[in-house]
């Protein structure tokens, strides 16, 4: 009998083995892998559309309607154009995560009206850091609404145009 059971205790223990790797084995998700990004024409002013961060924020933000993509891997990448309540100009171009709510920095703008490459350009979180308020703007109202990334740049541009896409809450 305590032959029996320790054979039965034996399998228990191959059967649960064996269990954990058939799992491994199927249920695994992919890791996620970002493409790589083309840098777009530098912003026009023809080509930008305005929206606002926040009535406390005296900056006017701009999108470039014409570097709007949507990528495979799931980043809406755009040029993004600050302008100071002085008149000093701030571009980048930047990618936004829905699925992660995270931005990344690829390229700042000179005034030479050629793209530079920043010296850290690293997934960041959105939240919780102050000064990504126009990409949470941006992700929250206008590319992500309810968390998922629009199906079209056309999509995108039609909530710019609007204020705000008909999907988010405000």
């Amino acid at each position: 009998m305590k032959k029996f059971l320790l054979l039965l205790c034996a399998l228990h223990m191959v059967a649960c083995a064996n269990q954990k790797v058939f799992k491994d084995e199927f249920d695994d998700k992919k890791s996620w892998v970002e493409l790589q990004t083309q840098l777009p024409a530098f912003p026009e002013q023809r080509n930008l559309i305005k929206f606002t961060v926040s009535a406390a924020n005296s900056n006017l933000h701009y999108v470039d309607t014409t570097s709007i993509k949507i990528g495979k891997d799931g980043v809406i990448r755009y040029s993004l154009v600050i302008q100071s309540s002085a008149g000093a100009l701030n571009v980048s171009y930047e990618g936004i995560r829905c699925d992660t709510h995270e931005r990344k920095l690829y390229a700042l703008g000179r005034d030479d009206k050629t793209w530079s490459q920043p010296r850290t350009s690293e997934w960041q979180m959105l939240e919780n850091v102050i000064q990504y308020y126009a990409q949470r703007e941006l992700a929250k109202y206008f590319f992500c609404p309810v968390k998922q990334i629009v199906k079209s740049p056309e999509e995108a541009i039609r909530a710019l145009k609007k204020g705000v896409h008909p999907k988010a809450i405000r």
